[in-house]
């Protein structure tokens, strides 16, 4: 392992969240009058954080008012059953352990929430983390390099020697505008002709290949 430093995209990446996102989405919908969506239309509303998730799946005459209704109604289900189904990947903690036995460094950057971001890592990922930052007001979300930056800041590290690890088109980004490699996973919410479409390079079938390159 030549890196010394390993930052993490969360959703799609370390955890299987799209149950619960999608659980919580149409209970938000629901609530407010509005149809339902698949989880595979949920699936590809991912990304870019949950505001712009809720704006993906309500109607397009929803209102600004209405969206952060919606949003806000999202917010309190999830904050509260955000672990009904979620799960690490098969081999995630594993890999984590190794590169935690190996001393390195390792982040966890989420356009989720911050607070949904915290709960779930101390719950998936406890005292194996250096650094877990989510959404913010004052950090701007991916694929800008703020959040990336703060965890770099709060490792006391550089990008140097640093990688990151993502499932999406946000992540290839994020990690381009921060001056590092990206490894794209593809156990997640994208797949390989997609990342590929959207400027992926390298490759991890599994987390264990994560250690290897």
């Amino acid at each position: 392992m030549k890196y010394q430093t390993y930052i993490f995209d969360l959703d799609g990446t370390l955890i299987n969240s799209l149950g619960d996102l999608a659980a919580s989405t149409n209970h938000a919908l629901r609530s407010s009058g509005y149809p339902e969506r698949t989880t595979d239309e949920v699936r590809r509303f991912i990304g870019n954080g949950v505001h712009k998730l809720i704006e993906r799946a309500v109607p397009t005459t929803a209102t600004p008012d209405d969206i952060s209704r919606v949003y806000n109604i999202f917010r309190q289900y999830y904050l509260a059953h955000g672990t009904d189904n979620t799960h690490p990947y098969d081999g995630i903690m594993e890999m984590l352990h190794e590169l935690r036995r190996c001393g390195k460094k390792i982040a966890v950057v989420s356009n989720k929430f911050y607070d949904a971001t915290k709960e779930l890592t101390d719950f998936y990922f406890p005292n194996m983390l250096d650094a877990a930052i989510g959404e913010n007001e004052h950090l701007r979300k991916k694929p800008n390099p703020d959040i990336v930056l703060e965890a770099l800041r709060q490792m006391g590290v550089t990008n140097e020697n640093a990688v990151y690890i993502g499932d999406s088109d946000v992540d290839i980004d994020t990690a381009r505008n921060c001056g590092m490699p990206c490894v794209s996973v593809l156990w997640g919410y994208r797949d390989r002709r997609f990342l590929i479409e959207h400027g992926a390079t390298t490759f991890a079938e599994t987390p264990e290949d994560i250690l290897k390159i």
